[in-house]
């Protein structure tokens, strides 16, 4: 009976270790590997009528490197090309501080296959800065995706926006008013920015939206709790629409991760925008 006893408490113990090992590795081995695709509804000021409904695909926060393999990577930009996305937008960290040479030409290897009817464009983030700020410039610039410091017009059913590039509110200089110097004033105007801290910098031409990354959605979200890291001054800047002082801000959760390799409660996503008129 003794013997029964015993053997049922082991039996009893070893499957509540192994809940416990499979809920703690969660968050390391699983969710941060489960990409998702969310589609938001995005009013924007001054859309054109000819945009309503317009798709922009958004890339962010990768972080390719130590924590992502390059199986998956492909994967991400195979996802992205599939959602048949109007534009694509990319909103900076692609590699992670500590990286070297070899990971940012492998990542922009993989960005360089981006394709969509409307175009890429592509600004950098922090970290593109923090390993070799020249070498991630110099293959911004080689893509053809670059929108850094400046916009372009991007058509549509003869009617047209301006897309625009601000540089990285840490490690560069936002320069938003030099970004859209040249553009119509009555013409809606969208601008990709990595940290949605920019959207509260100093700049005195209208942005209609801003797009953002940085924030990772927190990373690790605990229900009730807010999250453990969040690099914005900002706190409102999590992810979603936000409404700053000065424009909307759309906050992707982005891809990767850093400092660990976890995700809990915020899965990775491919962000897709559809415009809507105000």
């Amino acid at each position: 009976m003794t013997t029964s006893i015993s053997r049922r408490k082991f039996l009893k113990l070893g499957l509540y270790g192994s809940l416990g090992c499979l809920a703690a590795s969660y968050p390391f081995l699983i969710e941060r590997k489960l990409l998702q695709v969310n589609e938001y509804n995005i009013p924007v000021r001054n859309l054109p009528a000819e945009f309503n409904g317009f798709r922009i695909a958004q890339l962010t926060d990768i972080h390719y490197g130590s924590f992502m393999t390059q199986k998956f990577l492909s994967e991400v930009i195979n996802r992205a090309n599939s959602l048949k996305a109007d534009a694509i937008v990319c909103t900076g960290d692609y590699v992670t501080e500590g990286d070297n040479s070899n990971v940012i030409k492998t990542v922009w290897s993989h960005l360089n296959r981006l394709q969509a009817p409307a175009g890429v464009f592509s600004v950098l983030g922090n970290h593109d800065h923090w390993v070799q700020q020249s070498e991630s410039l110099e293959l911004l610039i080689k893509s053809g995706q670059s929108i850094r410091h400046k916009s372009v017009a991007i058509l549509h059913r003869g009617k047209r926006l301006w897309i625009g590039g601000a540089g990285d509110f840490w490690t560069d200089s936002p320069e938003i008013d030099r970004t859209f110097r040249s553009t119509p004033e009555d013409e809606c105007r969208i601008l990709l920015a990595h940290n949605p801290d920019t959207a509260d910098s100093r700049f005195s031409t209208r942005v209609d939206l801003v797009i953002s990354g940085h924030t990772h959605g927190g990373q690790v979200k605990i229900p009730f709790v807010s999250p453990i890291v969040l690099p914005v001054q900002n706190k409102h800047f999590t992810s979603g629409l936000v409404q700053a002082r000065k424009a909307a801000v759309f906050i992707s959760k982005g891809i990767g991760s850093v400092m660990l390799p976890i995700r809990f409660n915020c899965y990775p996503e491919i962000a897709v925008l559809n415009l809507r008129q105000v």
